[in-house]
């Protein structure tokens, strides 16, 4: 405890502590300054957290990411060239504020729309939940969960008429013609479709073998899908004038034998020409499950067919106000009204002896 002493009429305050086998002192104005300093004295020096800046944060992020699909890093990659346009290259993490993140993300949803501004807020917060799990010295507490989900006012997805599909099949000749068949009898996503070489396809047992990314780790899962005998004869004649070992190659332009990567003209410019409303391939997809859900195959079958974690995912793709719509008429009972809303009676006319 400190101890007062009086030199030249002055009163001084000296506090001293013991460290080890040495003791220090040192002389204060008042009783509280000394008491401090006791409380504080002998503790080790805290260790400095090292600062990560924002652009070291993002770059090392976007390496780690190299696991996921080509789609996945270019959204993620998207997501940072905008937010740098805001935030300071140099600027440390640690000082980075919940508050610049909801300003930043406020913005996107004014410019742009609450889709977007969510889509960057998940793409950025699993990014900084990743650099305080893996990186030193990150902060924990994530600026971008913080903020609150934005309204979205999202389209429905078109899913053209099955008649609409056929003209464009007809319109189409060679790798496209396949491709679309396949996208149909397989129920394929896109990219399944572009990673199809010729060992996932066996002849011999008809079925074909889809692999996609549906993991939080980036692996690749597979399944063999059997498939039906117009596409096993389509792929079997596209089998004869293959040049490698890609099922669906591009056919022209600098990367000509290479996959696909991103297709964006198809089938859009196919529907052009059949002269219906363009789709796209996930349409397709959909297009798949409605087809089931119209010859009332169970909703546990064309989940096994969509290749679904959950029957909730396969319910969004089936136009589901249709197949409730026999069970809607329990709500009358079953009877059909064949007359108009019966009229009422007018009310008697009050009387003296009523009154």
């Amino acid at each position: 405890m400190p101890y007062k002493l009086t030199r030249r009429g002055k009163t001084i305050w000296r506090g001293q502590v013991r460290i080890g086998e040495k003791t220090l002192q040192r002389q204060f104005e008042t009783r509280k300054e000394a008491v401090a300093w006791e409380l504080n004295s002998g503790k080790p020096e805290p260790i400095p957290i090292p600062s990560i800046s924002l652009l070291e944060w993002a770059n090392e992020y976007l390496a780690y990411c190299v696991r996921y699909t080509p789609k996945t890093i270019n959204d993620k990659r998207n997501a940072f060239r905008k937010f740098f346009k805001v935030a300071k290259h140099q600027e440390f993490a640690n000082v980075y504020s919940r508050t610049e993140a909801m300003k930043y993300l406020q913005t996107q949803f004014k410019e742009r729309s609450g889709y977007a501004a969510n889509k960057d807020r998940k793409n950025l917060a699993a990014a900084w939940s990743w650099g305080s799990q893996y990186l030193e010295g990150f902060p924990s507490n994530n600026p971008f969960k913080a903020v609150r989900k934005f309204p979205e006012k999202r389209e429905p997805r078109y899913v053209p008429p099955e008649d609409d599909f056929w003209k464009v099949v007809d319109t189409s000749q060679g790798q496209e013609r396949v491709m679309l068949l396949t996208l149909l009898y397989l129920a394929a996503r896109k990219g399944e479709v572009f990673r199809l070489t010729w060992t996932d396809v066996d002849f011999g047992r008809a079925q074909v073998r889809l692999t996609t990314r549906k993991r939080m780790d980036g692996s690749m899962e597979e399944e063999w899908v059997p498939m039906v005998d117009e596409l096993y004869n389509a792929l079997l004649g596209h089998r004869q004038a293959a040049t490698n070992e890609w099922v669906f190659p591009q056919t022209h332009g600098r990367f000509a034998g290479r996959p696909f990567v991103e297709n964006r003209d198809f089938p859009q410019d196919l529907c052009h020409i059949a002269h219906v409303c363009p789709f796209g391939c996930h349409a397709i997809r959909h297009l798949t499950a409605s087809i089931l859900a119209q010859a009332d195959v169970p909703m546990v079958v064309i989940q096994g067919i969509l290749r679904h974690k959950k029957l909730s995912t396969t319910e969004r793709y089936v136009r589901r106000m249709e197949t409730v719509r026999p069970y809607l008429e329990v709500l009358s009972g079953g009877r059909k009204r064949t007359h108009g809303v019966p009229k009422m009676k007018p009310p008697k006319a009050a009387t003296s002896e009523g009154l």
